[in-house]
Order: C-alpha cells, then structure tokens, then sequence
C-alpha cells in the first residue's frame, strides 16, 4: 500500500471510531456492565411521557434515541436527561459491527415482583431501550443482551426548552433539551419583581415554585449534574402563559 494509501485508510478508520464511539473527552464516566431489553412497536409510540415528565418525545427533540432506566441507574428521576453509550456484547444476538449506541434517559423502568425476568429489579443497571434502538444493535429474537456502557455528553440542537406548566397558585417548569451533562440539579427562576428563587424537583425534570410570578418577566439559572451552571435571563416576557414554551441558553 502506498504512503498516500495508508493515511487515507488511517483517516477512514479515525472517523470511524468517532462515529461509533464519541470524540476524545465526550465521555463522562467509564464503562459498566449492565443489560438491555426493549419496549413499544418500531413506531415508538410506547415511549412517549413517561417518568421523566417529557411529552411528544419527537416534538421535544429526543426522538427514538432514548431508554427507561432500571432503578439502580434512574436515580428517583435525577437522571432524566442523562446521556449513555451502549454496545452489545459477548451475545449470539448482537449485531456484528454494529458499533456503539447512543441514548437519553427519559423513563423508568420499574421494579417487578411478578414478572419471571425482573430485569429492572435493584441491583441491576439496565436499559429499557426503544425497539428502534434495540435493532441498531441487537437482534429482535433475542429479547435481552449484555451490554457495556458509560455516561457521554449531550449533543442538543438548540437551546435548553423550559415549558410553563401549572395555574395561578404553582407554576411547574418542565426543563428539556438540556445538553452537557444532560442531567439538571438544581433550578432557580427569579421574576422581573424578584430575587432569585429556588425551586424544587417535583418529579422526572418537572420543577415547582409557589406563586407570584404571574405577569413577570422571568430569568432561569440551571446547575448540570457536573456542577456547570448556566443563566438564560428574561427570556420568558410578562405576557407569557401556562402551556407555552421558551427556549434559553445550552451547555
């Protein structure tokens, strides 16, 4: 093979691996063992809401790249958002090549005293993956597959998304396409009338504070899981309204 040769397949196999596996420093853990199964029709139409709080998972920019987490990994909603690399491994079902997966936590898988294959049960760390994932990397005949996994950073278009949900008495933030850590911490939101003002993780990515924000322009300041913050400022005007949503700054 010829000089030139040689460094054009080297340049192949480079883009390769990052296709598959991530650029330098987009991990943010290293690799665990743990398994995957999945749920719902190729359609997805089963993944939608769920545990996280998210909607139209389409709508909000997550699509059918996305997992129920078991209880080990869910971390009581705490990881709503979060952003994993999978590859199957040492099974018949894998698809040979297939390369690693990547996916956001948006629900729950739980725990089962029933069921004959509790793989969501504590201790366990496994994903419930869309079936459209599932076949990236596996085959559908075979149900369940071990896999090796590791937290990366999210990639999002667009700004962080927060939606205004709630009446006059509470307002709940759904905070989504959040990218970076992918997992949010901690939320404050302070209204052209105030100071800041700490809300509260309600449930999945759903945060709560009392009244008396109606009718003010309101500023967000969202802590990643990693300790980064970022402040997205008057980006929701007086007039706005429950069911609208605004979009701020990303990581």
């Amino acid at each position: 093979m010829s000089c030139l040769g040689f460094l054009v397949s080297s340049f192949m196999a480079i883009a390769i691996i990052h296709r598959a596996f991530g650029q330098p420093g987009d991990h943010i853990s290293g690799w665990d063992d743990g398994r995957a199964t999945f749920y719902g029709d190729i359609h997805g139409g089963e993944t939608m809401y769920g545990a996280c709080g998210y909607g139209d998972l389409f709508k909000q920019g997550y699509g059918l790249e996305t997992a129920a987490l078991s209880t080990a990994l869910f971390n009581d909603g705490a990881a709503c958002g979060a952003c994993f690399q999978l590859i199957c491994v040492n099974s018949k079902w894998c698809r040979p090549a297939a390369g690693a997966i990547r996916i956001t936590a948006t629900n729950f898988c739980p725990p089962s005293s029933t069921s004959p294959n509790p793989w969501c049960n504590p201790p366990q760390k496994h994903f419930d993956l869309s079936q459209y994932m599932f076949l990236k990397f596996a085959i559908y005949q075979g149900g369940v597959v071990p896999v090796k996994f590791r937290r990366v950073r999210c990639h999002k278009q667009g700004g962080m998304k927060f939606q205004m949900n709630g009446n006059p008495y509470w307002i709940l933030v759904l905070v989504y396409n959040v990218g970076g850590a992918g997992e949010v911490s901690n939320v404050k939101v302070r209204g052209s009338n105030s100071g800041w003002i700490q809300m509260q993780r309600n449930w999945g990515q759903n945060w709560l504070t009392g009244p008396g924000l109606v009718g003010q322009r309101l500023s967000f300041q969202v802590t990643a899981s990693d300790g980064s913050m970022v402040e997205s400022d008057n980006i929701v005007p007086p007039t706005w309204a429950f069911g609208q949503t605004f979009e701020g700054r990303n990581f």
